[in-house]
């Protein structure tokens, strides 16, 4: 093999890659698929697409070897192919949100407009939650929350959040979290608490971001 046809040959697979991620319903649903393996029909309801669309953009990222799949009895379960995958979506937001002002654009009117504070980062969570200082919410669906979750955070899917208000102490601050730094679910979260009364911030980011940080990460039910 000469170095020019190594060259494109390497190039063509890149761009393989690139283009499995070239439409933004297969982004989303490698974003969902960052929190944990789902079925067909859970990803489904969760992009608002018809299943047979959804399994059909899953054919194209599996057959990009970005994602992979078990079967458990009639049920197909899909899973990213490796942390790799979750990096690369991640570093694929961040660069867009750097070079594009419609994104820009987007998290300043929906995201920072919501942050009467600032969002908390990892670093002080980490520092408040060990000092026993915030109580952590994740608001994800609890089969997300099963899948991977910050230790000690209580799950409380966003719809069942104004069910257990009560039972939240309304002296502590609550930190809420969920798939990512554009995750509509946490803000929401936190406008809910702060009409009720409590003092509620966000998450800088979502589980993938933490998982690739390095900081432990519980599964299972509460």
């Amino acid at each position: 093999m000469e170095g020019r046809e190594a060259k494109d040959r390497l190039y063509e697979q890149f761009a393989r890659a690139a283009k499995a991620t070239a439409n933004p319903k297969r982004i989303e649903l490698l974003e969902l698929l960052a929190q944990g393996e789902h079925t067909v029909d859970a990803l489904a309801r969760a992009t608002g697409m018809g299943v047979t669309n959804t399994s059909s953009h899953l054919q194209v990222l599996r057959g990009a070897r970005l994602v992979e799949t078990r079967k458990d009895g009639t049920k197909v379960f899909y899973r990213l192919a490796g942390d790799e995958v979750a990096a690369f979506i991640v570093a694929l937001r961040d660069l867009a949100h750097a070079r594009l002002t419609e994104v820009d654009s987007i998290v300043r009117d929906y995201f920072d407009a919501r942050d009467a504070l600032e969002p908390v980062d990892r670093t002080e969570l980490v520092d408040r939650a060990s000092r026993g200082e915030v109580v952590v919410l994740d608001v994800r669906p609890r089969d997300e929350f099963a899948a991977g979750h910050i230790p000690g955070a209580l799950s409380v899917p966003l719809e069942e959040l104004d069910d257990v208000l009560a039972r939240l102490p309304k002296r502590a601050e609550i930190v809420a979290y969920c798939r990512g730094p554009y995750c509509v679910l946490a803000p929401q979260a936190v406008e809910r608490l702060r009409a009720k009364g409590y003092k509620a911030r966000r998450l800088a980011d979502g589980m993938p971001e933490w998982r690739l940080a390095g900081l432990p990460v519980a599964v299972g039910e509460e």
